[in-house]
């Protein structure tokens, strides 16, 4: 893979990852580019103890251009776009809308407390767009296994890289499929997140892995779970030889699927030669089964999330996995976050876990 990196108009870099060592991805960006916006505002909720990022910035970002417009397509003769090449394989980039910032003149002052209660600080981090290929008109799920390889090193490449920036506790990666999710551009895209708090999901997940540790010797809770579901047998959609694709016995979502490789590692990075080859051609076939669930002609609307363990702190109780799940709860019906899920964080599985791998599998 050979990766090279440019700058975008506004000062922004841009990575390339491609398949060729001879590839050459060195046009220059001609777009008149206002500098990047300010850093958002970080707030503190006291009664939840998490950090709230208010980035009102966001609010101009591009929202369903038309095809002929798309700023992920590559830039062509008499237009440019935020990919200054006329051809791609992988690029990634600084998100030119960020919720998290890097560009921050004083990382710990200049924000005052909104109340005694509610301490505010710069967005620092960092938020980058992922372009999983040039073609416009196509899905993840339509990418060769070659090309998902391509993919999961560039996403190692920026998590290993993104963990050394100043602040930043962890980095999220994740795609976004579909209008019901909330896309604002249908090309196929994920994106990156550096965080510099520890998520609230994350949390949870470690505080219930090291009281898991402290009661067992030492286990991993993952490790265990994993354990028990491929024994179990009912809940596994498909796996191979590394890498296990299950619902997970208490699903939050109606179709919901856990990706896990076999050997527990924190994060991308860690992941060797054979994994990373084994990943692709299982969540192919698994973003390919759940197209077939619904056999919509636009695709499942769908996120998919990777879980991987903080930059500093507890990376002995994570365990990689990736998370995958639909709005949809049925052909012509969408799970809604009511009442119970948004107020109270309960959330009311509608399908049961057995009957939803049932259907993934058949």
């Amino acid at each position: 893979m050979k990766r090279s990196t440019v700058r975008l108009a506004d000062g922004r870099e841009l990575i390339y990852f491609d398949e060729r060592d001879d590839a050459v991805r060195q046009g220059p960006d001609l777009r008149e580019l206002p500098p990047p916006p300010p850093a958002s505002e970080l707030r503190y909720d006291p009664l939840t103890d998490e950090w709230v990022a208010i980035a009102a910035h966001r609010q101009t970002r591009t929202f369903l251009p038309p095809t002929d417009q798309c700023p992920l397509c590559p830039s062509r003769p008499g237009r440019s776009s935020e990919i200054p090449a006329y051809d791609y394989d992988v690029a990634v980039f600084e998100n030119r809308f960020p919720s998290l910032s890097d560009r921050v003149a004083d990382p710990v002052g200049g924000y005052p407390a909104i109340t005694p209660f509610t301490p505010a600080r710069p967005g620092l981090g960092r938020c980058e767009v992922v372009c999983f290929t040039a073609e416009h008109d196509t899905s993840f799920a339509g990418l060769p296994p070659a090309r998902v390889r391509t993919v999961l090193d560039a996403l190692a490449d920026r998590t290993a890289e993104l963990s050394t920036l100043d602040g930043v506790e962890q980095v999220f990666c994740f795609e976004n499929r579909g209008v019901e999710i909330g896309v604002t551009l249908h090309h196929p895209h994920g994106q990156i997140y550096a965080y510099p708090f520890v998520t609230p999901r994350t949390r949870a997940l470690l505080a219930a892995a090291r009281r898991h540790a402290e009661a067992t010797g030492g286990r991993n809770l993952y490790a265990d779970v994993l354990a028990a579901e491929r024994a179990d047998g009912e809940r596994v959609v498909a796996a191979n030889d590394l890498w296990t694709a299950y619902v997970p016995a208490a699903a939050r979502w109606p179709y919901e699927v856990h990706l896990a490789p076999h050997r527990q590692v924190p994060d991308l990075t860690a992941l060797d030669d054979a994994e990373r080859d084994a990943f692709g051609p299982l969540y192919l076939d698994v973003l390919a089964r759940f197209d077939r669930l619904f056999g919509t002609p636009q695709g499942t609307p769908y996120i998919s999330a990777w879980h991987q363990a903080p930059v500093h702190a507890d990376r002995e109780l994570g365990y990689l996995h990736l998370q995958v799940f639909t709005v949809r709860r049925a052909v012509d019906k969408l799970k809604y976050l009511a009442g119970s899920e948004s107020a109270m964080g309960v959330f009311i599985n509608d399908v049961r876990p057995e009957q939803a791998a049932a259907q993934l599998r058949g």
